[in-house]
């Protein structure tokens, strides 16, 4: 298998200059310079300015005229700095593959040495803008995911049975500091994908992971007569009975991993306890949004919150609002396949950063390995979506980001947070379809 994926980095092309990629490196596909240059800047602590406008071009011939937007750009695609070990030596730090996406705010302290000076409570040096060697640095660290805040239950003293093993579903992130306004990511993802076949290895791995998971409706009864008058309790225990069923289905899953055998029990508890929030919002963006949008939006709009409840409505609420509205209407914007979404789940699942598993090489191979199938398969597929792939994987720092935001939302304010997510994502549908004559969706991935 490492040679394969071996075989297929040598395909890709970096993202920050567009040269010939090497492979992940301190989280996003990249090449040997722009890997060496990223090391350098951030273990030297160095500070570059641009003579420009901050908006230079980023080519394989351009990349060494500026090196403040050459930095710039590999912070804005995902580098993580934190990846990097504190020594210089070979090899990375929390070692999670995928990108990591920080503040505007943090971005800019890191480019104006601020960052450094917190940190080290050394003095700033400035490093004039003549060019940067492209020899590379041994060091092949990759980067450590979002590290969202704890995350949120709508039971939180439930506890999860695998294989007769109890895992209290608590803290299990070392929380890291997310942008106030969360800003996604929103234009630079500088790849080309060319059309060609996919790899029989990773149709195999495809096809072994969809077999794994339960794609039929849910099965809990979201059926209310007309005109019956929902109340907020009544809609608070349909989300927990929908939160029981969607959690049961994530231990069932793990059972019909492909991979099942070459992870311990207990890393598998350790995981699910992390990450089962995750998990469920991923599958009601994807598989289950029909219902979701339909069954359960229905149900939400039977419900009529008091005035008490409008008014108590927390900021913290309406942030959390705000992302779920826009991730379900990016992921229907996507249509993400069956396919993808199985790649996306196992890659979000597979974090060696979870606090206690034992077998983290393990982890990093199974998680490198999806990661190339789930590109593998989008630029297969995809071939005139170039941004396809990486824009999908954009989504899972936005799915842990709200998880771990939930935790700030009282539990009274679920139901309405509910009801006013759907209803927003429920008649932006309907304009859509409205609006959209059928030529529009041809040839697009399959509806959820």
């Amino acid at each position: 298998m490492d040679s394969w994926e071996d075989d297929q980095a040598e395909q890709r092309s970096c993202l920050i200059c567009g040269d010939r990629a090497t492979g992940l490196h301190y989280g996003i596909i990249s090449c040997e310079g722009c890997k060496g240059f990223f090391k350098r800047s951030i273990c030297n602590k160095r500070v570059y300015r641009c003579s420009r406008d901050k908006n230079c071009e980023m080519s394989r011939k351009q990349r060494n005229r500026c090196q403040y937007c050459r930095l710039l750009k590999c912070l804005q695609m995902g580098m993580n700095r934190k990846a990097i070990r504190e020594d210089g030596m070979p090899g990375g730090r929390n070692k999670s593959i995928g990108p990591v996406q920080i503040s505007d705010e943090e971005i800019e302290r890191i480019m104006s040495g601020q960052e450094f000076k917190d940190e080290a409570n050394m003095p700033e040096h400035t490093w004039g803008n003549n060019g940067d060697s492209d020899h590379s640095s041994p060091g092949n660290g990759v980067s450590d995911g979002n590290q969202p805040s704890p995350a949120s239950t709508l039971s939180s003293n439930r506890s999860v049975e695998l294989n007769g093993y109890t895992a209290a579903l608590r803290e299990q992130y070392i929380g890291s500091a997310v942008a106030q306004h969360y800003q996604f990511l929103p234009h630079l993802f500088g790849y080309t994908a060319q059309p060609r076949s996919l790899y029989p290895q990773s149709h195999t791995l495809i096809s072994q992971l969809v077999a794994a998971e339960e794609l039929a409706p849910l099965g809990t009864p979201m059926l209310i007569e007309d005109g019956y008058r929902v109340t907020q309790v009544e809609l608070f225990a349909l989300l927990c009975r929908l939160a029981d069923e969607l959690l049961f289905r994530q231990i069932s899953w793990i059972k019909k991993l492909p991979f099942f055998c070459e992870l311990s029990i207990e890393d598998y508890t350790r995981l699910l306890s992390a990450t089962w929030q995750e998990l469920i919002l991923l599958a009601c963006l994807t598989v289950y949004s029909a219902q979701i949008l339909g069954d359960l939006a229905n149900v939400t709009d039977k419900y009529t919150p008091s005035d008490d409840e409008l008014q108590g409505f927390s900021e913290d609420g309406m942030e959390v609002m705000e992302k779920l509205i826009y991730l379900f209407r990016k992921f229907h914007q996507l249509k993400v396949s069956n396919e993808e979404y199985a790649c996306m789940k196992a890659i979000n699942f597979l974090n060696q950063d979870i606090r206690g598993v034992t077998n983290i090489s393990q982890l990093e191979q199974l998680n490198k390995r999806y990661w190339y199938v789930c590109q593998d398969y989008t630029e297969y597929k995809y071939p005139h979506q170039p941004k396809r792939f990486p824009e999908i994987m954009m989504c899972l720092p936005e799915i842990r980001c709200i998880a771990g935001k939930l935790v700030n939302v009282p539990l009274e304010q679920l139901p309405l947070l509910f009801k006013a997510v759907l209803h927003s994502c429920k008649t932006s549908l309907n304009n859509y379809r409205t609006s959209s004559s059928p030529c529009v969706t041809k040839g697009t991935a399959p509806a959820n």
